[in-house]
């Protein structure tokens, strides 16, 4: 069949004018039901396919939105993604899904193929909140939304409070009663990386504990790979100023992390308690249950798509909104008070407990 197949062709075939197959596509309700089987038994026919690029620039108005994330291979950004695609479907629009894999210049590259594809409107998790493609992007009329950054009150943006999610996590730590504490961070010119190390910090300083015995490693990205490099370094501080604890910049780091330690023999919670940042799926499965900070992620993205529709729609009278959701502690097994000798010892006896025979497939599949 002919991919050239138009308008007029399918109205030949059903008997009726170009107007009603106009009207079948865009206005069905104003078609008799026999009218529009009628043409749509011709579409099936001939193979029809509307051409929607042409559609929307005579409109002036696109059905498709971008997603441009960090890291999509990390779950927290693929979750996030879903929860866009959701608000989506149900606005009958389509989501073009890019990966900036925290490259300025690739980050760029992709925000000016998403203009070039004239899309509804971007939602963006930034390397830099504050780039000039972004602000040239809204000069061109594309509706812009942070989620996980914000940029002012002049953006719409969608975050988590970071500074409040490093206090949780380091407050829940001393609780247990650690006093050596490690932070397991990314590279720290991102900006949610030093806000949950300002949080850790706050934190400390609240129990009146010096803000600097906080020991911080900064790895090279937050990844697997990353936190397990992170747990050599860790281990190998004499043993007197090994910190009990670390608070992990986000999950992937802290499964990295307890993944090194496991294969060392070194135990999780006993020796070496460690709570990470995100709260994803991977989590809970982990071979030692993973307490973690929570972000509702679907959420982020359902709220980032639900702002951005909004700000397409709006006239120059548009209020930009900041949304900030507050995080949750979730306490599993990695962070628990140790134990008593006698169950550590009953933990490693193979066949028995969470760190016998562990299954470093679940943790390798994400690396």
């Amino acid at each position: 069949m002919s991919t050239h197949t138009g308008v007029k062709a399918v109205a030949t075939r059903a008997g009726v004018s170009a107007g009603t197959v106009s009207n079948v596509l865009n206005r069905p309700e104003r078609v008799s039901e026999a009218t529009r089987r009628k043409v749509l038994r011709a579409i099936a026919e001939l193979g029809f396919v509307r051409n929607e690029s042409g559609r929307h620039l005579r409109a002036g108005r696109s059905r498709t939105i971008g997603y441009l994330g960090l890291a999509v291979t990390n779950p927290f950004f693929t979750d996030v993604a879903g929860g866009i695609d959701d608000v989506a479907r149900r606005h009958g629009l389509a989501v073009f899904l890019c990966n900036s894999d925290r490259d300025p210049s690739r980050e760029a590259e992709y925000l000016d193929m998403l203009r070039e594809q004239r899309v509804r409107g971007i939602i963006v998790s930034p390397f830099n909140p504050l780039t000039l493609h972004l602000e040239q992007l809204r000069q061109t009329g594309i509706a812009v939304v942070l989620v996980g950054a914000s940029a002012g009150p002049g953006w719409c943006s969608v975050t988590v409070d970071d500074v409040r999610g490093g206090e949780l996590a380091v407050n829940h730590l001393l609780e247990q009663g650690h006093r050596r504490i490690a932070f397991v961070g990314g590279v720290m010119a991102a900006v949610c990386v030093t806000d949950r190390l300002v949080g850790a910090r706050r934190a400390l300083a609240a129990a009146g504990r010096d803000p600097d015995s906080l020991t911080v490693i900064e790895t090279d990205g937050l990844f697997i790979a990353a936190g397990r490099r992170a747990g050599e370094i860790l281990t190998a501080l004499p043993r007197r100023r090994r910190p009990t604890a670390a608070f992990c910049a986000n999950d992937l780091v802290a499964l990295g992390l307890l993944q090194h330690v496991a294969q060392l023999g070194i135990d999780v919670p006993g020796e070496l308690a460690i709570v990470g940042y995100d709260d994803i799926e991977f989590a809970g499965a982990a071979a030692v249950p993973l307490t973690s900070i929570h972000q509702p992620r679907h959420e982020l993205g359902a709220t980032a798509a639900e702002l951005l529709l909004a700000e397409s729609d709006a006239t120059d009278q548009h209020a930009h909104e900041q949304v900030v959701f507050e995080p949750t502690l979730a306490v599993r097994t990695s962070s628990m008070t140790r134990r008593r000798p006698s169950v550590a010892r009953r933990r490693s006896v193979p066949g028995e407990g969470p760190l016998a025979g562990v299954s470093y497939a679940v943790l390798r599949s994400g690396s």
